[in-house]
């Protein structure tokens, strides 16, 4: 203590000398996700919008009718516009450096700030052009302004020359921003054509004043070479491309867009909603046309109009049962797109996820409301339609509900199983997992391996039935296939229902082996064909029990197959001794200890999840049918097709 009064450093190494400052473009190239959200493929997009937001906000303000967004063959995309051009003069605060150079090298460094240039803007922390420079390993930025062309290159961040003056530009104005991806931060990926192009023709239905004009060089084979978009129907034309055809509870959607002028604050609200039994629902909403995929205020405020507007609608028709329409039930038909003008909202984190302004909700609510109500009394017909439907979204949500609540207890007591049903103790489903376990000596040393709590077992005898191959009378008399319905709580086909799965996760756990690969397939046919669903939403897994263990002295370690041994074997375990290999038969083999360590506990197993990967639909049920089904004969042609593939066969 006496040491830290008297001023004097501690003995260690953490001392003065540790504390380093960086610079705004060093920071940003070493901690990337604290403002585009990491390096992964969706920040290497966010940085293109970033740039087309600049470009908005200047539309929007309006002072620019066209915006083009170019997809080059050496990976750089270029942004440009017909603004008002980023200003080149000498900075104020530093005369050496242009306004330019300050914008695209200084974080914080902006013309949103003061509300003066811009009354609503997409950039709020004047972070945007710098990130896309600090993470670009080339920049270029062209400003034609004053009739005179301006350019500066960039690379890393740091400027390669000062702001040029390239001539005279009588017919330009606007500014035109070229950038290429650094490899050093995003390494292998590339921009998306698809992706990119998606992303502009979203920004033209946010703002109907704009036209967006989109050029790539790259051929991918689905996205258009250049096309130009302009929406004057603005939401609404958004919502009937979203909705795809499908057929609707009113023929018009809800539409409108309201200034926020009674509340005297600059910004609008525009919105377009209708309700279909074709699709899920869906909800995208924007924010000075940055997309908030977490959603946030406008979005609370929107939603908090629609429930209380159909709520009044069915107390003045006399419906009692509108009263028990929540939120839950308006999204789960809905296709509906929020879009908000405000000035100076604030962001959840600084890719804008989610809106946090909280004068937000209450004006989307209040500027919703009225309209709403109006377009319900309008058109009787349609808002008759759209409350029925909810009324029954409701009645099947409590319903569910009422379902869901039945005791854990009372199913179990329904099993008839050969090696009986140990459940885990948990009464809510989030969490649990149910362990599908090969033959009842698996199931002892799981049982004591187990989370009392989450984890439950269900031993299964030898190899379930062949749903593929057997004829679908057998289905319903065949034992495995009834308990296991049963314990999982659910109807199998077209009456299976994912809501009611009494298990957040339902985990496969085979011997690794041929054998128990054999019904790990099995058991993964019976789930695609009659519980598909189930796969859909995430909830089937694929345990990765060990084939080895190696110890030497007090280390150990399992390896799940021989590739992993031999390299196990060839670099040693860091111990003393003689390294002893042990092959697991089974999992029956395996104590307690072993099978928690390895395939039990959370903190330490590997889990597969099961997914469906298909370009198109049918593509995986046809590969099922090929591989599981009745006629051996595609079999035998799948692996005379195949066969080249093969490297090595382990006899």
């Amino acid at each position: 203590m006496s040491d830290l009064l008297s001023g004097s450093e501690p003995a260690s190494d953490y001392d003065a000398s540790s504390i380093q400052v960086l610079e705004d473009m060093e920071h940003v190239r070493l901690r990337p996700g604290m403002y585009i959200g990491g390096k992964d493929d969706r920040a290497l997009h966010h940085m293109v919008a970033e740039i087309i937001d600049n470009s908005m906000d200047e539309a929007v303000a309006g002072h620019a009718t066209w915006i083009e967004v170019e997809l080059h063959e050496n990976g750089h995309v270029s942004v440009r516009d017909n603004g008002r051009g980023i200003p080149t003069g000498p900075h104020p605060k530093d005369p050496t450096k242009s306004a330019l150079e300050i914008i695209f090298c200084t974080l914080n460094a902006g013309g949103k700030f003061s509300g003066d240039s811009y009354e609503t803007s997409g950039g709020l922390h004047g972070v945007g052009s710098s990130v896309v420079n600090a993470l670009s390993d080339h920049l270029r930025v062209e400003v034609a302004r004053n009739k005179e062309l301006y350019a500066m290159e960039f690379s890393r961040g740091i400027p390669q020359g000062k702001l040029e003056r390239i001539g005279a530009a009588p017919n330009r104005r606007g500014t035109a921003v070229t950038f290429h991806p650094d490899a050093e931060i995003f390494g292998s990926l590339k921009l998306k054509p698809a992706r990119l192009f998606k992303m502009a023709r979203s920004k033209a239905y946010l703002f109907s004043g704009v036209e967006i004009r989109w050029k790539t060089a790259i051929n991918d084979g689905e996205t258009p070479q250049e096309a130009k978009f302009h929406f004057p129907g603005g939401l609404a034309d958004y919502l009937k491309e979203a909705m795809g055809g499908a057929s609707t509870y009113s023929e018009a959607p809800f539409a409108g867009s309201v200034s926020f002028e009674k509340f005297k604050v600059p910004g609008k609200v525009e919105w377009a909603i209708n309700w279909t039994p074709a699709r899920d629902g869906f909800i995208q909403s924007y924010c000075n046309t940055v997309p908030t995929p977490e959603g946030g205020t406008h979005e609370a405020g929107f939603w908090a109009a629609i429930l209380k507007g159909i709520k009044a609608y069915g107390e003045l028709v006399n419906n009692r049962k509108a009263a028990t329409i929540t939120r839950e039930d308006l999204v789960a038909g809905a296709g509906a797109l929020v879009s908000c003008f405000i000035r100076e909202p604030e962001f959840v984190g600084q890719t804008k996820d989610r809106l946090a302004t909280v004068e937000a909700q209450r004006m989307v609510e209040n500027a919703v409301r009225d309209h709403f109500d109006n377009w319900l009394a309008a058109d009787t017909k349609s808002a008759g339609a759209i409350l029925d439907f909810l009324v029954l979204r409701a009645e099947e949500r409590l319903r569910r509900r009422q379902e869901k609540e039945t005791s854990r207890k009372t199913a179990t007591q329904k099993l008839r199983l050969p090696g009986k049903l140990t459940d885990c103790s948990s009464k809510s489903r989030e969490g649990t997992e149910l362990f599908i376990v090969e033959g009842d000596s698996a199931g002892g040393s799981a049982k004591m391996a187990r989370d009392r709590k989450t984890q439950a077992l269900l031993p299964l005898r030898g190899k379930i039935l062949n749903v593929l191959g057997a004829a679908s009378s057998k289905l319903g008399s065949n034992a495995e296939i009834s308990d296991l319905s049963q314990a999982l709580g659910v109807s199998l086909g077209a009456k299976f229902n994912v809501d009611d799965l009494r298990y957040d996760k339902v985990i496969i756990m085979t011997d690794a082996d041929v054998d128990g690969a054999h019904i790990a397939a099995l058991l993964m046919t019976f789930f695609f064909t009659q519980m598909r669903p189930m796969i859909d939403a995430g909830h089937l897994y694929l345990a990765c029990p060990p084939l080895y263990r190696l110890t030497q002295g007090s280390r150990r370690v399992y390896c799940l197959d021989e590739a992993e041994r031999d390299v196990w074997l060839e670099k040693g375990l860091g111990g003393s001794g003689k390294i002893d290999v042990s092959r697991f038969k089974g999992l029956g083999e395996m104590d307690a200890k072993d099978l928690k360590d390895t395939t039990m506990n959370p903190a330490t197993r590997k889990l597969i999840r099961v997914t469906i990967d298909e370009d198109e639909p049918g593509q995986t049920g046809d590969l099922v049918e090929r591989l599981m089904g009745k006629k051996p004969e595609l079999r035998f042609e799948y692996i005379q097709d195949n066969a080249r593939f093969v490297e090595e066969l382990d006899v």
